[in-house]
């Protein structure tokens, strides 16, 4: 790119002060403005940022985009950007080799089987909130419900010991911290990964009823097997996601529907669309995705040229005026908020988005029916949010009841 430095602004990664729940204030005045603009990202690269909903959708859907720079490596001052793409990395890999990995998954998280899930996600649901209800008075709500529940779940579905939760949780949170170092990063990395190889060869010699085991099996019978290379990415890549963003999800959501206690009928009555706009409102995934141009295109009304790099930024076209009215307030009772990009759009589209929806519908229902009067057990302000981390959301929770 022949743009300088100092002709461009930094990516805008600030919340506003006076609500962190909302995305940098920068995104309003660039989708009216300027929806596609050039900024200079952290890992040291000029990109084109894409702020409004058509154009966004437009990029995630493009075939010319690779993903190769997926995980949002742009906010990360250690990335390097010329890393070759391992084979078993779903979220970076494109075309057939991505076409193949998501086919033998995408089987194991469609809407008929995850609505199977819901019995189970009901049960785990009551479980957490008698404990949590059990404790005098005060919990937080992070480490009690929020993050128990779909860490329970994806290791129900993928076969990992619960019993593990601590390491894999420990591990995948310096994953997703923009702060970590190489160094920290590889050795979580390599902790987690000699973890899963220990475990794909017990489950190559002892098949249990779970998708690690169904994968390899599956591969073995159709001559398409997995390299234990390909199992271990892929395991990181499922494990991580499962819990990182559900927990956090749920976590915000519980914060937001303290503020907005006229709208908890919404959810009991429509928890489906009530969680679709929760979805949409809070886009926790918060430095957008990244895509690399192959080839010439054009986003928008700008000519963007191959070996350029873009960022979707979804929470931005999330908000956006021109397909929300009032983009910028909750309306769980809004027309059509499954339109939205949280889950990203196109080839990489999240996989597991229907049990997320299952399980953050039981969790927010089932919570506020069951502490109706839940609130918050600490001044706001006080809160810690996850400012540094590729997924949005709040550390601690405490909440109070009776």
């Amino acid at each position: 790119m022949t743009t300088t430095s100092s002709e461009i602004s930094n990516l805008p990664t600030a919340r506003p002060a006076k609500c962190p729940i909302d995305p940098p204030e920068e995104y309003r005045t660039l989708r009216r403005t300027e929806p596609t603009s050039k900024v200079r990202c952290p890992a040291g690269m000029d990109a084109w940022l894409v702020t409004r909903y058509d154009d966004v959708r437009a990029l995630l859907s493009e075939r010319t985009m690779s993903s190769r720079g997926a995980s949002s490596v742009h906010v990360n001052p250690n990335a390097d950007l010329t890393e070759e793409v391992l084979p078993g990395s779903i979220i970076q890999l494109d075309d057939q080799a991505h076409s193949r990995l998501r086919k033998m998954v995408i089987a194991e998280f469609t809407v008929r089987r995850m609505k199977t899930m819901r019995g189970y996600v009901q049960d785990l649901v009551d479980s957490h909130l008698e404990a949590m209800l059990a404790k005098p008075g005060t919990a937080d709500l992070v480490a009690d419900f929020a993050l128990p529940i779909p860490s329970l779940v994806i290791c129900e579905l993928l076969g990992v010991p619960y019993a593990d939760r601590a390491r894999f949780q420990q591990q995948s949170s310096v994953l997703v911290s923009t702060d970590s170092t190489l160094e920290d990063g590889q050795a979580a990395m390599d902790e987690l990964s000699g973890f899963l190889a220990t475990l794909f060869i017990e489950k190559r010699d002892n098949p249990q009823d779970d998708i690690f085991s169904r994968l390899i099996e599956r591969g073995q019978a159709t001559g398409d097997p997995l390299s234990m290379d390909e199992l271990v990415l892929l395991g990181l890549s499922l494990l991580v996601a499962g819990h990182e963003t559900t927990a956090n999800m749920i976590a915000l959501s519980t914060l937001v529907l303290f503020d907005h206690p006229e709208q908890r009928e919404s959810l009991f009555a429509e928890p489906e669309r009530a969680v679709e706009e929760l979805l949409r409102y809070l886009s926790v995934v918060q430095f957008g995705v990244l895509r690399y141009a192959t080839q010439d295109v054009r986003i928008g009304d700008r000519p963007v040229r191959a070996g350029d790099w873009l960022v979707a930024a979804l929470n931005s076209a999330n908000r956006d005026e021109s397909m929300y009215r009032s983009g910028d307030e909750l309306d769980l009772m809004r027309e059509s908020p499954r339109s939205h990009l949280a889950f990203g759009f196109g080839p990489h589209q999240c996989i597991g988005q229907q049990l997320a929806r299952v399980e953050l519908q039981e969790a927010l229902t089932r919570l506020f029916r069951a502490a109706p009067d839940l609130r918050l057990a600490v001044p706001r302000s006080s809160l810690r949010y996850k400012h540094n981390t590729l997924v949005y959301g709040v550390r601690e929770l405490p909440v109070a009841w009776g």
